[in-house]
């Protein structure tokens, strides 16, 4: 059993605050240059999906648990209703 439910929507936005970091990071070493107008569509498309990666794994994840809990639920009549288990 996993210790934790897997998000992909937090990888998702971790990796791409990485890329800019790594762009960045090349553009300080002079290894390439990058115009500081580059963030904003990495940064704001990265955080889109993963808002859609959240929103989607969300909805999976509510339908698994209303799915077990529907199969594990009682229809609400009581075990035995002919009077036999009747209380003392």
């Amino acid at each position: 059993m996993p210790r934790h439910e897997f998000r992909p929507g937090r990888l998702i936005a971790g990796t791409a605050m990485l890329a800019v970091a790594v762009l960045f990071a090349g553009d300080a070493a002079d290894t390439w240059r990058t115009p500081w107008y580059a963030v904003v569509p990495l940064v704001g498309g990265g955080l889109g999906l993963a808002g859609l990666a959240s929103w989607v794994a969300y909805g999976v994840r509510k339908r698994r648990r209303d799915a077990s809990q529907a199969s594990a639920d009682s229809s609400g009549v009581p075990a035995s209703t002919s009077g036999s288990q009747a209380i003392r």
